[in-house]
């Protein structure tokens, strides 16, 4: 299956990044380029760099102008997982463009790639909260109610891992078909955001 795929390959992005655990590691991509493992580890390497963003920039101490460096580097980052999301979504449109499309299909709510989006995020919340379940230093109460929390977790990402699967079966079959919209993000374009327009 696709997803089980997809959230392995998520995994070993995120445990190699654990294994520094620093936003200004070099990143190495260990999967040929014209690979799809080559889009999702970049993705998830993407979403793990921009989560350790966010509790940096939450930092209550953090100096205005660190936090305002920090933020276009978010910025940045969620630029790169657009344009990564849309990247694998090309991969699928490719795969599955000779399929004929029956005549009663219908479209998804959202794309394949953007399904995978979610699960890469989710990959990065069990992660995360597997280790608050487990941390030594906290109170048995703080690591039962991350437990807790982390099972409703693994069962969202069943439900969404079959989600995933379903819909890329469904796609191959011709029963639903692809139709991907570029983002047409505004506020990084000169031309569009009326306060770098007035800037330039």
């Amino acid at each position: 299956m696709f997803s089980e795929f997809a959230f392995n390959i998520f995994n070993t992005s995120i445990e190699k990044y654990h294994i520094k655990d620093d936003v200004y590691q070099s990143f190495v991509n260990p999967y040929d380029k014209e690979d799809i493992e080559h889009l999702l580890y970049r993705k998830n390497w993407i979403d793990t760099v921009q989560w350790h963003y966010e509790d940096i920039i939450r930092n209550p101490d953090i100096k205005p102008d660190d936090a305002l460096v920090l933020k276009r580097k978010i910025d940045a980052s969620n630029q790169d997982r657009t344009d990564l999301v849309e990247f694998i979504d090309s991969y699928f449109l490719s795969k599955y463009r000779s399929v004929e499309v029956k005549a009663n299909a219908t479209i998804n709510t959202e794309s394949p790639a953007w399904a995978i989006d979610r699960l890469s995020i989710l990959a990065l919340k069990i992660y995360h909260m597997a280790e608050e379940a487990t941390r030594a230093d906290a109170t048995l109460e703080h690591r039962e109610k991350c437990q807790a929390k982390l099972e409703v977790l693994l069962e969202q990402k069943n439900d969404l891992s079959l989600a995933i699967d379903q819909l890329l079966s469904d796609i191959e079959s011709g029963v639903k078909y692809m139709k991907v919209y570029k983002q047409m993000k505004m506020y990084n374009d000169e031309e569009l955001n009326p306060i770098l327009r007035g800037n330039k």
